[in-house]
């Protein structure tokens, strides 16, 4: 499978940025590493490989942007004002230079947003802020507040980039388009953050699936046998 490089200074993060890409063609997913991971985690623990068939066949094309956790959210050494302008300036990359490279190479103008774990929080808080950019959601092990990151600090920044609390108050039209799936296990840490989260969407009459995994926890093995079937449920989805 096709696997490109993408490395460039990105003047909203001010230093160089790294984004792996894996596919030829197909429907484009930008898959988000977990706390404080990088553009290679995805690969390394086999996450792009349980989606091999996907890409192969041209269905899927999948991004993986580095994150800056550590100089954001989980940046013990600065006070939490910055940890939220940091973030900022990261959802500012992906919409201003990352968003715009995926639809240039696909011709899709509203994409899906993935991650397992944090990676979850990204790709839930980017595409509900961000509902013209944004297709599905597929979430998987994921928890969507940052209040326990924010050390009990609270601004605006904090309250609009935490899907818990700007959600329910949202009526963009363009949310009422978005499907979300919210994979999680019996025995995961994050269960209840996806219970409440699914009744969040449901209250808001959001279309989503909260797929509850009998004996399963949080970890890998579990998100490699999810990822693969919520690309099968999107790309079906693609082609009704």
């Amino acid at each position: 499978m096709q696997e490109t490089t993408h490395k460039w200074f990105s003047n909203n993060i001010g230093a160089e940025i790294t984004t792996l890409s894996f596919g030829h063609a197909g429907f484009p997913v930008v898959l988000f590493p977990t706390s404080m991971g990088t553009y290679y985690e995805n690969k390394d623990f086999k996450l792009v490989e349980s989606a091999r068939w996907f890409i192969e066949q041209g269905l899927i094309k999948i991004y993986c942007p580095d994150s800056v956790d550590r100089q954001s959210w989980y940046n013990k050494g600065i006070h939490p004002f910055d940890r939220a302008r940091n973030h900022i300036w990261y959802d500012k990359f992906l919409l201003e230079e990352l968003v715009p490279l995926v639809r240039n190479e696909t011709a899709v103008q509203r994409i899906a947003f993935a991650g397992c774990s944090f990676g979850a929080y990204h790709a839930m808080n980017f595409a509900f802020k961000h509902p013209d950019a944004a297709s599905y959601v597929l979430n998987m092990g994921g928890a969507y507040t940052i209040k326990d990151l924010a050390d009990g600090f609270h601004n605006d920044d904090i309250y609009f980039n935490n899907p818990v609390d700007f959600i329910p108050q949202l009526n963009d039209p363009r949310i009422w388009d978005l499907f979300v799936i919210l994979g999680t296990g019996e025995h995961d840490i994050c269960k209840d953050d996806n219970l409440q989260m699914a009744e969040i969407l449901r209250n808001k009459n959001i279309e989503h699936w909260l797929d509850v995994r009998p004996g399963k926890d949080h970890d890998w093995p579990v998100w490699r046998e999810m990822f693969p079937h919520y690309l099968s449920a999107i790309t079906a989805r693609q082609f009704r």
